[in-house]
């Protein structure tokens, strides 16, 4: 699976064109990340904990032979946990070469969009969501937010720098 057209720099693709992205919910809420980025999509089991590490992160698990930290979003996004149902969802992401699971309510279905509906954040969207967001496409009835993979997976000072940019 590769992205229709590759985005620019700033997040967005020129008028016209489209992108793909694998959307997933939290709750009521629906966000897309860009389908070049995603590696695999899995239910997360065996996760083990570690110790001291930042609230987001549930653990670690082996995908395949491979270590994978396992980052909950709902957590990165301030969000209460899900009742614990034993199924984790999570989509697969690297980042400066490390391997993640992002640990979603629900993987959807990939959407194909024009950048004729893309937007900046709202001016109203939570810090913490516009920290993680590169933007959203208005869909009939409801937003996709653009999830910044970059974002979502930085810790310490790399999170800093990314908040400040």
């Amino acid at each position: 699976m590769m992205a229709a057209n590759t985005n620019t720099a700033n997040g967005t693709t020129p008028a016209g064109e489209t992108t793909d992205y694998v959307t997933v919910t939290l709750g009521d809420e629906l966000f897309g990340l860009p389908i070049d980025r995603v590696h695999d999509v899995f239910i997360a089991t065996n996760l083990t904990e570690v110790p001291l590490a930042p609230p987001e992160i549930k653990g670690l698990l082996n995908l395949r032979g491979r270590v994978v930290t396992a980052i909950c979003l709902r957590r990165r996004l301030g969000l209460p946990d899900q009742a614990a149902d034993g199924r984790n969802m999570a989509v697969g992401l690297e980042h400066a070469g490390e391997a993640y699971g992002v640990l979603v309510d629900q993987v959807g279905e990939v959407m194909k969009l024009s950048a004729d509906t893309f937007e900046p954040n709202p001016v109203h969207l939570d810090a913490r969501w516009r920290s993680v967001s590169r933007g959203v496409h208005r869909l009939e009835g409801r937003l996709l937010i653009v999830l910044d993979v970059e974002a979502v997976l930085a810790f310490g000072d790399e999170r800093i720098a990314a908040t400040a940019a």
